[in-house]
């Protein structure tokens, strides 16, 4: 079954502190992260039955996203990335999973709004 024939959950802007970054200020100080996430499953049966094991517990899975963030810290938000997707797809539910992680503190010299990775993975 194709990721766009899936329907789909949304968890968007969850965000935490997090120590992850190449810089040795970074691991020290830490800074936010924001987690935006999007996975692909059916739902019919979750929908029609109320049934809570055929669909995702999204509070349970924003616990998860939030360990991970606080948790080990990696050099790259792509490895961030990578370690949450991976959370997503363990649920048996879910067929694809894209998370984005954003960095809005990103040591940059520049003006920027915003710095972001998206991974996404598919069971298939």
């Amino acid at each position: 079954m194709a990721a766009d024939s899936l329907d789909r959950i949304r968890l968007e802007g969850l965000a935490a502190h997090g120590h992850h970054g190449l810089f040795e200020h970074e691991r020290r100080d830490g800074q936010r992260f924001v987690v935006d996430v999007e996975l692909a499953l059916p739902l019919e049966r979750a929908a029609r039955k109320g049934d809570l094991a055929a669909t995702v517990d999204y509070g349970v899975l924003a616990e998860r996203i939030h360990e991970v963030i606080t948790g080990d810290p990696v050099d790259l938000i792509e490895t961030l990335a990578l370690r949450i997707v991976n959370v997503c797809l363990e649920h048996e539910a879910v067929r694809w999973a894209s998370v984005t992680v954003h960095k809005p503190e990103a040591p940059i010299r520049v003006a920027f709004s915003d710095v972001a990775v998206t991974i996404e993975r598919s069971k298939e």
